[in-house]
């Protein structure tokens, strides 16, 4: 037993990156890690080394994660379960029985210590936590969402594959193809959403945190592509259209100086942890694009902040 934290650990964050995309929560997915980390220990004495540990400890976490997503429903963002609202005064449309909310994560989570890692690989990982491609990867049935992400976000062999799911080769394969085939219908574009650490990103963040912190409208019209969207996460409610997500944004901006917002990084995309009079009120995550925001997610959560590893209290300006 001496080594196993020594061989296991390195895996640790890669792990919760692969849980969460499995279960579109965080919490789920460090609980989902610590059962990981519970089974492999206890199995520890019986290893044989057939396969890498890395690859020993993908099998354990796959499965307990299909486990976990026999108990319960599909988790969305509100546009997969409603139609967009076209009035601000409306009281949003109940949720469905069984639906859940997907969960933002903190890069700081999952990814490695960038002097240690290609930055072709952060790419990677950015791309492959986007809550678009979180929310598409939900639509797909369990089983299906494993082999997906164990052979095209992962680059797990099919034969690897089939011995982390107890199945053939060839169930792989096919299982694979359908995934795609439905994931096709829902993914956003590859290539289309900007790096946080883009110029482009950076100013469109600039102009969002500017707009709130001095009541800036202009600022946050700027921002906004015409075919913009708000999601209003654990509600139903979401607007579309550069037109009623201003009248939504003007309505919350308040006087200068009512919010606070601290740049960050949250599903590769650029981000804040919102504070309002002082208090936090949650995170928004921003989706960049070369014409300009296309969607901003908004989790009032003021929990998150901290989880974040932002201070509970809106630190001076």
């Amino acid at each position: 037993m001496s080594d196993f934290g020594e061989l296991t650990e390195p895996f640790r964050k890669e792990l919760l990156a692969h849980c969460y995309r499995m279960l579109a929560a965080v919490h789920e997915a460090e609980d989902a890690v610590q059962e990981t980390y519970l089974r492999a220990w206890r199995g520890w004495a019986a290893f044989e080394g057939r396969s890498s540990v890395r690859v020993w400890l993908y099998r354990i976490a796959t499965n307990v994660c299909l486990t976990a997503l026999e108990q319960r429903g599909r988790r969305a963002l509100p546009s997969g379960i409603v139609a967009a609202s076209t009035d601000l005064a409306a009281a949003p449309p109940p949720v469905p029985d069984g639906s859940g909310w997907i969960e933002p994560i903190a890069e700081s989570l999952v990814a490695p210590d960038p002097a240690a890692s290609d930055p072709a690989a952060i790419v990677t990982l950015r791309e492959s936590l986007r809550l678009a491609l979180i929310a598409a990867l939900q639509y797909l049935p369990p089983k299906q969402r494993a082999v997906l992400i164990l052979r095209e976000v992962l680059a797990f062999p099919a034969a690897e594959v089939a011995t982390m799911l107890d199945t053939s080769v060839a169930a792989v394969k096919s299982t694979l193809q359908r995934a795609r085939a439905r994931i096709d219908e829902t993914a956003p574009t590859r290539g289309e959403v900007s790096e946080p650490t883009d110029a482009a990103a950076k100013a469109l963040l600039d102009d969002y945190i500017a707009g709130f912190e001095n009541a800036d409208t202009v600022a946050l019209e700027r921002a906004l592509r015409a075919d913009a969207a708000i999601e209003m996460v654990g509600t139903t409610t979401w607007f579309d259209g550069r037109v009623l997500c201003m009248a939504l944004l003007a309505s919350a901006v308040g006087e200068p100086g009512d919010w606070r917002m601290i740049p960050i990084v949250a599903n590769g995309q650029p981000a804040v942890g919102a504070y309002f009079k002082g208090e936090p009120y949650g995170i928004a995550v921003l989706t960049p694009t070369p014409t300009g925001l296309t969607h901003i997610h908004v989790f009032s959560t003021p929990d998150l902040v901290t989880h974040f590893g932002m201070p509970a209290t809106a630190p001076a300006p």
